[in-house]
């Protein structure tokens, strides 16, 4: 389902109206962001914004606050006045914090927090989650650390494990991931070489903040001319061939074969 949206999925704060239509022209998605976009004393006007917002909504997901808060009821009251059905839940820790939502609802579970990279397994293995994503500058804040990142711009090695353990445990329940925003919005090349890791590790789509982001998360995500035919061209010579075989010089086996499916899938 995540996959099907596109790879670059847009936050939108959900108390400025006048942003949401053109975000959503400029990303794949748009994330209409009830959380920590919007100031306390904005929330409720927020939420009339996305009762109002004629947006279609098989390209909207809604940021909710953690269902431990008080807004989090109030945040569903809206979302029921809605056609909004794909909701992204902030902080999410444990499995039974989902159990407000029924059928009706698709979730993308927020794993941002100590507890919630730990309780990974068991949320991604909730019937309503359909996709998982992390978040590191929370995770941090929540272990008591200042900084995600090394001077250089990568990952400290909590992140990274983060980031790894979410993949992980959507995969093994059949889930998509999404990778986290990449908050240094100049930082155009550290962008670019996390999308392409990302989709290169298996992640369905990444998650921006401005829509400058967008285009370069989509050119990471787009396989080269040269990938595309090769995926092409091996799968084509795998129809006459049986069980391992070499092509171009490369064993080809199983594994390798899915690897061209995805290539032609994200091509696609």
């Amino acid at each position: 389902m995540i996959a099907a949206l596109g790879p670059a999925l847009l936050f939108c704060p959900a108390d400025r109206p006048e942003r949401f239509r053109g975000a959503l022209e400029k990303a794949d998605a748009v994330i209409l962001d009830l959380e920590d976009a919007v100031r306390p004393e904005a929330k409720a006007e927020a939420r009339e914004n996305i009762v109002a917002a004629d947006l279609d909504p098989a390209r909207v997901v809604v940021r909710v606050n953690a269902s431990s808060t008080d807004d989090f009821a109030a945040d569903l009251a809206a979302l029921a006045r809605t056609g909004f059905r794909t909701v992204m839940v902030a902080k999410t820790d444990d499995a039974e914090s989902l159990a407000a939502f029924d059928d009706d609802y698709s979730v993308i579970a927020l794993c941002e927090t100590a507890r919630g990279i730990r309780s990974a397994s068991r949320i991604a293995a909730h019937p309503r989650v359909v996709a998982m994503m992390w978040g590191a500058e929370d995770l941090v804040a929540s272990l008591g650390g200042t900084s995600s990142r090394f001077p250089d711009g990568g990952y400290r090695d909590i992140a990274r494990h983060a980031r790894s353990h979410v993949l992980l445990e959507a995969a093994a329940q059949g889930k998509s991931a999404i990778d986290a925003v990449h908050i240094d919005i100049d930082d155009v090349e550290g962008l670019r070489r996390e999308a392409e890791d990302a989709a290169a590790s298996g992640f369905a789509a990444t998650a921006c903040i401005h829509p400058r982001q967008v285009p370069v998360i989509r050119g990471a995500y787009a396989p080269d001319a040269s990938t595309v035919e090769w995926a092409r061209s091996v799968l084509q010579a795998s129809e006459t061939e049986r069980g391992v075989f070499r092509f171009e010089g490369r064993m080809i086996d199983e594994p390798v074969l899915r690897h061209a499916r995805s290539v032609l899938a994200r091509a696609e």
